[in-house]
């Protein structure tokens, strides 16, 4: 990424360009902030854009005993001199983005919450719970393959879609990720400290877009029906066609609405 901001208790990996309004962006976990590679190059023109490999992905420090990801988030934007931001997450992103405006609400100028985690949510897809049954089955056998395989079914592929019918460059984009990751040693991609916002999402005060592929699981679809009915500024615009990895699998729609979410918001 080029620079490190160190944290004490580790360090994280983050890339800061361009000069205008900032726009932070908060990748999927397992995987690191190339997600985010093509946004990054066409919104640095007018804008600050700020991208990081959230600790235990990429380039930053692993994991330890009583870290957050908002907590390091703040942390990040204090060194940066950044006071208002509009975060721009995926996944893993979004829950972090979430928990961090419920904690610092007057930091956060919007919220673009793709494919939306949150923090206290619980997987019931039976798709998702058999490929966390078949990656531990993996990881116990040792087979690096059958390990990889299963991560890039639940977050890329999804529950409506074999392999095979996926474009094959987003794939092997998602699988180059996280044969980078575990090549630097990182094994756990753990939340960490987190705030149960699954039970707050209507204490959110910033508009909101969330961005949803209409292949995904029934457990991101709870999440994002939740933030849209609950929370008092949030609109929802879910995309066919695309499962996890929307901003990756549907590049020029999710560019113009995040276009069109930073010129309202």
């Amino acid at each position: 990424m080029g620079d490190f901001l160190e944290l004490g208790d580790g360090r994280l990996s983050y890339e800061a360009r361009g000069h205008g309004r900032p726009v932070v962006f908060l990748h999927p976990g397992a995987f690191h902030s190339a997600v985010w590679d093509r946004q990054a190059t066409r919104l640095s023109v007018d804008h600050r854009v700020v991208r990081y490999d959230a600790r235990g992905h990429g380039e930053s420090s692993e994991q330890l005993p009583g870290f957050s990801h908002h907590e390091d988030l703040r942390r990040l934007l204090d060194a940066l001199g950044i006071d208002r931001a509009v975060l721009v997450g995926c996944s893993m992103g979004s829950r972090t983005a979430i928990d961090f405006a419920l904690l610092h609400p007057d930091r956060v100028d919007g919220l673009l919450l793709s494919s939306p985690g949150i923090s206290g949510m619980v997987d019931r897809d039976p798709f998702t719970l058999e490929q966390w049954r078949l990656f531990a089955e993996a990881i116990a056998a040792q087979d690096n393959a059958l390990t990889l395989e299963c991560v890039l079914r639940m977050l890329v592929d999804g529950p409506h879609r074999m392999p095979d019918q996926v474009d094959p460059d987003v794939r092997a984009r998602y699988a180059a990720m996280l044969i980078d990751n575990a090549r630097k040693g990182h094994r756990s991609f753990g939340t960490g400290a987190e705030l149960h916002a699954i039970t707050r999402a209507a204490e959110l005060r910033a508009r909101i877009l969330v961005v949803t592929g209409n292949l995904d699981t029934t457990d991101i679809h709870a999440v994002a029906d939740l933030i849209e009915r609950e929370a008092p500024h949030a609109r929802r615009v879910t995309l066919d066609g695309a499962g996890h990895q929307v901003n990756a699998e549907q590049p020029a729609r999710f560019d113009e609405l995040l276009g069109e979410f930073l010129r309202t918001c």
